[in-house]
């Protein structure tokens, strides 16, 4: 059985087993940090991807949204800070060469400093990072290193260089000919993409404010210490909204979109116990108040999703560098205005990993007679990569087609699977590794009374049930 220190490797094994998560470029020993999706993996990954965009853009009347270019004029990226300030504090070990985020290392040391019962050392020495990093003190950070006889992982010595901030873009050429080429950047993240096209949506979609424009996108950083599987990659995806108010309404929003996007997480069915808010200390440049929702993943709280009151920073700065206004006229006051922003900014990818952990499960199902266990992904219904299997109890005496009729029937509804192959015990453990919450099985009596086995995943029940009834069941439980 997974204990809570190996559940994680746990799940990075059966995510590669069935088909959920691959190292990319596995068959060249991969490339670090950056992961393709398999076939039961995506349909998990669009079905939490078009569950946010629903509790956006159809359950909001005043949220819309956008899909922008991932390459944007480099003077975007000037206008929104990136250039001068998109960086992370790195320090090299000298022994082992291994290169650490500096916050990751002290956060690691705070980690085991709590494990052995001394939790105010460590509640002070995040205090006193947080605070560093807030002042931009590079030398403070490596100090504090050294007093407290932080070590390199793998050489085990405190051998440090010194702290040096490190860019995390991507840079590349635009253009067929290198020489004149205009260096242009993959996006670090899609809020820029928003706020540039602030003043079209507003204008053709007739949008009053408060009113917010969402998207959903790849983004790159070229982060030097990638780790922890798809919590952290080079390039992920984004589900971000950026909610346009006026001036002097910001506290008030804030707000309302903490608790907004907290209801969204449990609506999952997850545990409120296993959320938490973590306010910021160290503000982005752009940020008048920040805060993140954290889950209790098996490495521990980690951020899955941030809010931001962005002030009229943003536009403000488009503004400036493109020459062009970004105001908004709001006829209820009779005046003109840079909108403040309160941002929403969810990592996909974080959130998979976020929902694979909930669902992972590993039951004892021994009795006196027989040992027995098995592997299950209790996905939420809604969010499960197949909804519905249909498993022929043989194939022959007229089975599989009753089986393939089922199936052309529900298809159309709801992601279903169709196999034939093993013994139905096998089959049914199969589905329960990836997650599918129902499985109806065709027998013999299927063909005398037009009824079919259907089992439920979490409890491993079965009931025969009318195949009429089968599209009414499975829907009312993934809507």
């Amino acid at each position: 059985m997974a204990t809570n220190d190996n559940k994680f490797q746990a799940i990075v094994s059966h995510c590669k087993e069935y088909g959920f998560i691959f190292q990319s470029s596995e068959i060249y020993d991969g490339l670090a940090a950056v992961y393709d999706y398999g076939q039961w993996g995506s349909e998990l990954k669009k079905n939490i991807r078009d569950y946010w965009w629903k509790s956006m853009t159809q359950m909001h009347e005043n949220i819309v949204g956008i899909d922008a270019a991932i390459f944007m004029h480099p003077t975007t990226w000037k206008a929104s800070g990136h250039v001068d300030n998109f960086s992370d504090p790195m320090i090299d070990n000298k022994d082992s060469n291994k290169r650490y985020r500096v916050d990751h290392l002290i956060e690691a040391h705070a980690d085991i400093l709590e494990k052995e019962g001394k939790k105010a050392e460590a509640d002070a020495l995040l205090a006193t990072m947080e605070a560093l990093l807030g002042k931009d003190d590079l030398a403070g950070l490596k100090t504090l290193i050294e007093d407290n006889k932080i070590k390199c992982t793998v050489s085990g010595t405190s051998n440090w260089t010194d702290v040096r901030q490190f860019n995390l873009m991507f840079s590349t050429q635009l253009g067929s000919v290198a020489d004149e080429a205009s260096e242009i950047y993959l996006r670090p993240e899609t809020a820029q993409g928003i706020f540039v096209n602030f003043l079209n949506v507003q204008k053709t979609g007739r949008m009053k404010i408060p009113f917010g424009i969402a998207q959903i996108g790849k983004a790159f950083r070229n982060e030097i210490v990638a780790r922890q599987f798809v919590f952290r990659m080079r390039e992920f995806e984004q589900m971000e909204m950026q909610f346009f108010i006026r001036p002097g309404t910001e506290d008030q929003w804030y707000e309302y979109w903490k608790a907004e996007r907290l209801k969204w997480h449990l609506s999952l069915g997850i545990s409120p116990e296993r959320y938490r808010y973590h306010d910021h200390v160290k503000l982005a440049h752009y940020a008048k108040a920040a805060c993140d929702i954290e889950y209790e993943f098996p490495i521990g709280f980690k951020e899955v999703e941030g809010i931001h009151s962005r002030g009229d920073f943003d536009l403000t700065q488009h503004q400036t560098y493109s020459k062009k206004k970004m105001q908004y006229f709001d006829a209820e006051i009779n005046q003109n205005y840079v909108p403040y922003v309160i941002e929403t900014s969810i990592g996909l990818d974080r959130t998979v990993l976020l929902i694979l952990s909930e669902a992972y499960v590993e039951e004892d199902l021994s009795t006196p007679e027989k040992q027995d266990s098995r592997v299950v992904l209790k996905f939420p219904p809604k969010l499960a990569p197949i909804k519905l299997a249909i498993l022929p109890l043989t194939k022959k005496d007229g089975l599989p087609e009753i089986g393939r009729q089922i199936m052309n029937d529900c298809k159309s509804s709801f992601y279903c699977f169709y196999e034939e192959k093993d013994a139905i015990g096998k089959r049914y453990r199969r589905m329960d590794a990836i997650g599918t919450p129902f499985c109806v099985t065709v027998d013999h009596q299927t063909k005398e009374d037009n009824t079919v086995t259907i089992r439920y995943r979490d409890t491993m029940q079965q009931e025969r049930i009318p195949i009429n009834k089968i599209l009414e069941i499975v829907q009312k439980q993934i809507i």
